[in-house]
């Protein structure tokens, strides 16, 4: 009876490790919670053909868009936790929107097992070409002169570029007033047009009307400057020390997937991203290949979760 006993227990402890290289025996299904041709899908499509090729099983996108990205991330959510059903979400998913709603149904930060970073898309300040200030300096001199401040646009309220640019305004004390638009693209749309002098978008959004000479870059909000184009000067480095604020994309499943599966995806997948394809195909997007260990991804998600709550607390910034 003990030497049964013994091979049972032997038997559960192996199923695990059993399940993990075995995995994925099947097509494996990422869902990213918008529509085709953001970043959260961009960066699904890059990992997700490459993880094809690595396990010999179709990686599938199913793109369910809803909800500021809600009804996607909760499909994962109640999803089994085998590791055949993954999220590909970004900052607003696992680090801000959760804090925006009085009643939100998820929480991130344990709905979710991490996995790893996949990539990150910096902010930045872009001013109108014909903006009569050229540095972050000269910009809130510019505003503080204003009796009414200066007007920036954004993706909307309680989007990333609106709280990159509350931050700035709360930490600096810089007059300026949010104008939101229904989105980042209109929001890029009238700044190239002069509607706003001044606007925080994604480096992505940016860099097309820079090129076109429409829009001039103020400033980036990175720690360290921007691989692409290191002639941009940091926010942190311009005046305002330590200031950063970035798209970033991490894949994550359902909280119960086995341990030794999270481990298997999150080793398959920094393969893929420390690959040249992959790394190129990101870079012509304007953002980097990161990967991470599981708890780089795990506190990033929390402190940033920390971080953008308290500044939606602190300016009472609240979405019906």
């Amino acid at each position: 009876m003990r030497l049964i006993t013994s091979l049972l227990l032997l038997a559960a402890l192996a199923a695990p490790l059993a399940n993990a290289q075995d995995y994925p025996s099947k097509p494996v299904r990422i869902v990213v919670p918008y529509a085709p041709g953001g970043i959260n899908d961009i960066a699904a499509r890059i990992l997700g053909y490459k993880l094809a090729e690595l396990w010999k099983q179709p990686v599938i996108i199913d793109n369910r868009a809803g909800g500021g990205g809600l009804i996607g991330s909760e499909i994962v959510a109640k999803a089994a936790p085998d590791g055949y059903t993954l999220l590909m979400g970004a900052v607003g998913e696992f680090s801000i929107n959760q804090h925006l709603h009085e009643k939100y149904p998820l929480n991130p930060l344990k709905d979710f097992s991490p996995i790893l970073l996949v990539s990150d898309t910096p902010m930045v300040f872009a001013a109108n070409i014909g903006a009569p200030f050229n540095t972050l300096k000269e910009m809130m001199a510019y505003a503080n002169a204003r009796p009414e401040g200066l007007a920036y646009g954004t993706a909307g309220i309680g989007s990333l570029s609106h709280l990159m640019a509350e931050r700035f305004v709360y930490e600096t004390h810089t007059k300026m007033l949010n104008v939101p638009y229904k989105g980042g693209g209109p929001a890029g749309i009238a700044l190239a047009g002069g509607e706003v002098l001044i606007g925080p978008l994604a480096a992505s959004s940016a860099i097309p009307y820079m090129k076109s000479g429409r829009v001039k870059m103020i400033a980036v909000a990175t720690m360290r400057r921007f691989p692409l184009f290191p002639e941009w000067p940091t926010v942190s480095e311009s005046g305002v020390p330590g200031f950063e604020a970035s798209n970033w994309t991490a894949l994550v499943a359902p909280v119960g997937t086995p341990r030794e599966i999270i481990v298997k995806i999150n080793a398959d997948a920094n393969r893929a991203l420390k690959m040249a394809d992959v790394r190129e195909r990101l870079t012509a997007v304007s953002s980097e290949a990161m990967g991470s260990t599981i708890e780089e991804v795990a506190a990033k998600m929390k402190d940033d979760s920390e971080r953008y709550g308290k500044l939606i607390k602190v300016m009472n910034i609240k979405l019906e």
